[in-house]
């Protein structure tokens, strides 16, 4: 069972982080493979003796391909603890788990369903780009206030008077009420943002910005902070214009398009976040698709990131503004300041009940309550955006990093969805938190796999351990 992608998309799933390897060279990618340029010296994933490149593996298998460095060892470790053993040609078919960073159309030509498993969906790129992301929300609630809208008792006509005899117009005003009330508005939770490769947004967003205002610009599918800059007064934003009125008046982008620098969204800037220390931070969560026939979801917790200066919003230090260990590694102060760039969802808790519960009359652990129930409702909005959109055949799986931030009145703001996420382990708590996250994934994924072809119930799930279960859609 396929399901078409959005053609009006352009690019493809961001990596959150990559490392292209050389069992890379030569795949068809629909975006560059991003660069991991992480010291792993001290990461504990690093692999043991095995198969060396070029050489064929002995035995019938079962096989494995990974394709990039983000999370190789963690993922090599796991499946040769099962006996599987590591191929390294991308063109070999009879492999049972093949896991790339970046995507190749050969992959997916070949992919053979439910005999295989293959990370990450061929269009995913529907969630993990800034304009995918986008489309897809405001897609799903434009097409939500509709079937709202047709719930409402003055919008329907009932001509039958026996039926109209029957109805009771309280029936229809709780339904209406309920269904609303499962659904977030777009404005609740994601920061306004404006597409700067349609006119009429790009028009709307140079005649609405004022100078007081911060917005904040990015490419739609890079990653680790690369292409983004803020601006933060009429100069910068004239100097946008300037920049995107001489791209389309190229003539070389008007024949080649193809070639034209990526699209960018511009996304008004959160000014007042929640501080820890002083420091500004967001927090990167898990939504783990395990299986897309039938759809089983997944909601994990990972870690908080934060910067190694203390914040301040007029700053022009992008590390003060990008919490990202790609960007925070450009301070100078990263070095002593590393472990503390990155806290355990425990210690958030903490301060969160030490230094904000009785000010702001919060319930006791808001982090594991309010606030991790509302990442989890974002999600699940997210998900049903673009569950019809989904490629979806037995064996495709993806693990998606989601990022929140939340500011001074305790809202929650989605930043972005991404694709790939990064799986190194440069300190502390990363070498704690992302060997669980991996593992726990993959645990998961093969025994749904498995028992989804053998036709056994999805539930009690044997390897649930730290992950939630969001969906089951063979319930």
């Amino acid at each position: 069972m396929t399901k078409g992608g959005d053609e009006q998309l352009v690019g493809s799933s961001s990596a959150d982080t990559a490392a292209s390897s050389t069992s890379d060279v030569g795949l068809v990618d629909e975006t560059k493979s991003k660069g991991n340029t992480t010291n792993s010296t001290t990461d504990p994933e690093v692999d043991q003796p095995e198969v060396k490149k070029g050489e064929v593996p002995r035995g019938p298998g079962p096989f494995f391909y990974i394709g990039g460095a983000n999370g190789a060892g963690l993922v090599s470790v796991y499946c040769r603890s099962k006996g599987w053993q590591r191929i390294h040609d991308n063109k070999r078919e009879d492999y049972k788990l093949k896991w790339c960073e970046t995507k190749s159309r050969e992959t997916y030509y070949n992919f053979k369903e439910g005999e295989q498993l293959l990370y990450q969906i061929p269009n995913n790129k529907v969630l993990t780009t800034k304009i995918g992301l986008l489309s897809s929300l405001r897609e799903y609630e434009r097409v939500m206030n509709k079937i709202s809208t047709n719930l409402n008792p003055k919008h329907v006509e009932i001509p039958d008077p026996k039926v109209a005899a029957v109805m009771n117009p309280l029936v229809w005003v709780k339904a209406s009420e309920k269904f609303s009330q499962r659904i977030l508005k777009m404005e609740d939770f994601f920061p306004e943002s404006f597409r700067l490769d349609i006119k009429d947004e790009k028009e709307a967003f140079f005649e609405l910005y004022k100078d007081t205002q911060i917005w904040i610009c990015k490419p739609t599918c890079s990653n680790q902070g690369r292409g983004i800059f803020l601006l933060k007064n009429q100069a910068a934003v004239k100097s946008l214009q300037a920049r995107l009125q001489s791209i389309e008046e190229d003539p070389v982008y008007k024949k080649l398009p193809y070639k034209a620098p990526q699209a960018r969204v511009v996304q008004r800037y959160i000014q007042k976040p929640l501080l820890l220390e002083g420091k500004k931070f967001d927090v990167r969560s898990y939504f783990l698709i395990a299986c897309t026939v039938p759809y089983v979801l997944f909601f994990g917790h990972g870690y908080v990131r934060l910067t190694c200066t203390r914040y301040d919003a007029t700053s022009d230090d992008l590390t003060a503004h990008l919490t990202n260990q790609y960007m925070q590694k450009k301070n100078p102060l990263y070095s002593q300041l590393k472990e503390e760039t990155v806290w355990r969802m425990e210690r958030f808790n903490s301060y969160v009940n030490d230094k904000f519960r009785q000010a702001k009359g919060l319930p006791k652990d808001w982090v594991f309550t309010v606030f991790t129930k509302r990442m989890q409702q974002i999600m699940m909005q997210c998900f049903l955006a673009v569950k019809s959109k989904l490629e979806c055949k037995r064996g495709y799986f993806d693990l998606i990093g989601c990022d929140f931030l939340v500011d001074e009145n305790f809202k929650v703001w989605l930043l972005e969805m991404n694709a790939n996420p990064a799986l190194h382990t440069n300190c502390a708590v990363l070498q704690d938190v992302i060997p669980t996250v991996v593992n726990e994934t993959l645990d998961l994924v093969l025994e749904i796999f498995n028992k989804s072809l053998k036709g056994q119930r999805i539930v009690p799930l044997q390897t649930l351990c730290h992950f939630v279960l969001l969906h089951n859609g063979g319930a």
